[in-house]
C-alpha cells in the first residue's frame, strides 16, 4: 500500500496549526509525574521461561506529538522513562496527528534517549500513516526502534524464548496477520503489538498471542467512575477501549495513552504509562544435595 491509498483527514495543517498555537499557550507545558497515571499490571504467561520471570514491558502510546503534547514535554518524560529500570520499551503507535514538520527532529532525539535492556519495538497507528509510513520508519530506524510492522523478533535468554510481535495499523488496512503467523517460534510466548485493540477479536482466534499491547482509544477520553470503562468508543476501539481485557485464550491490554486528538480534555483519564510485569506459572525445581 502507498500513501496515496490512505485516506486522510481534510484540512490536517488548519487543524494542527490551531491545535499547536493552543499548545504553546498553555500554562502546564511541562511533564509532572504526578500528572501521569502509572499503571503497574502483573501477567502470568504460560510456559514463560524463569529466565523472563519478572521482565518488565513498558508501553508508550499515542503521543500525538505536537497536538498538546510539545517536544519538551516528551523530552522530560523520556527522561521519566528511563528511571524506572525497565526491561524492554514497546511503541504502539500514532507519534503524529496531523503534521509532521518542525517534529521529527524532536521525536527522533526522544526515541533515541529511550533506554532498556532488552531494547525497543515498535508499531505504527493510523495518523503515522496518514502522515507518511516512512518518515517513522526512518526515525525508528535512527532511534535503534525494531520495527514490527507484521514481523516478529524473538528474544533469548538463557535458552528460554520470548516472541515480540507486531502487526501494522488496520485502520488504513495495512495489517497481515498470516505473515505474522508464518514467523513465529513454536511452542513459545508470545506478546502482540497492534495500535487498535479490537484488533484482539481476529488474534485472538490464533491461540498464537499471550498478551496483545494497544493504544487508540486515549480511553475515550472520559472514564466512567467506580465502572472504570468509557461511553465514548471510536472505530476499532469499541469492544475493547480501556483496560485489560480476557479475548479467547489471549489477555488484552488497552492504555489511555499520553495525548489526546481534537480535544484536550481528560475527565477521569489520566494520560499512562503502562508497565506490564510478566511472571511466569512454571514450577522452579531445586536440586537437593
Amino acid at each position: 500500500m502507498n500513501n496515496d491509498d490512505i485516506d486522510r483527514p481534510q484540512a490536517m495543517k488548519i487543524r494542527q496549526g490551531i491545535q499547536d498555537a493552543i499548545t504553546y499557550s498553555l500554562p502546564d507545558k511541562k511533564f509532572k509525574p504526578e500528572k501521569i497515571d502509572l499503571v503497574e499490571i502483573d501477567l502470568e504467561v504460560d510456559n514463560l521461561g524463569w529466565n523472563f520471570h519478572n521482565f518488565r514491558v513498558l508501553n508508550l502510546t499515542d503521543i500525538h506529538l505536537g497536538q498538546w503534547i510539545n517536544p519538551e514535554y516528551l523530552d522530560e518524560l523520556v527522561n521519566y522513562v528511563n528511571s524506572l529500570n525497565i526491561d524492554l520499551i514497546t511503541l504502539t503507535g500514532d507519534y503524529f496527528s496531523y503534521v509532521t514538520d518542525g517534529y521529527e527532529k524532536s521525536l527522533e532525539n526522544s526515541f533515541k534517549k529511550l533506554k532498556a535492556k532488552n531494547g525497543k519495538f515498535g508499531v505504527l497507528g493510523n495518523h503515522d500513516h496518514w502522515m507518511g509510513a516512512s518518515k517513522v520508519r526512518r526515525i525508528f530506524k535512527e532511534s535503534e526502534v525494531v520495527d514490527l510492522s507484521n514481523d516478529v523478533h524473538t528474544l533469548e535468554k538463557n535458552g528460554d524464548f520470548l516472541n515480540m510481535c507486531g502487526v501494522d495499523s488496520c485502520t488504513v488496512c495495512a495489517d497481515n496477520l498470516n505473515k505474522v503467523i508464518s514467523k513465529i517460534k513454536d511452542d513459545t510466548p508470545s506478546i502482540l503489538l497492534s495500535h487498535e485493540p479490537d484488533f484482539a477479536t481476529e488474534s485472538s482466534k490464533t491461540n498464537k498471542f499471550d498478551l496483545q499491547i494497544s493504544g487508540h482509544s486515549h480511553g475515550g477520553q472520559f472514564i466512567i467512575p467506580k465502572v472504570e470503562t468509557t461511553p465514548f468508543r471510536g472505530p476499532n476501539s469499541r469492544k475493547f477501549p480501556v483496560g485489560l481485557y480476557k479475548v479467547g485464550n489471549m489477555m488484552q491490554y488497552t492504555s489511555k495513552g499520553l495525548g489526546t486528538n481534537s480535544f484536550r480534555m481528560r475527565i477521569n483519564c489520566k494520560p499512562e504509562i503502562t508497565i506490564i510485569t510478566l511472571k511466569t506459572n512454571k514450577k522452579q525445581k531445586i536440586e537437593i544435595e
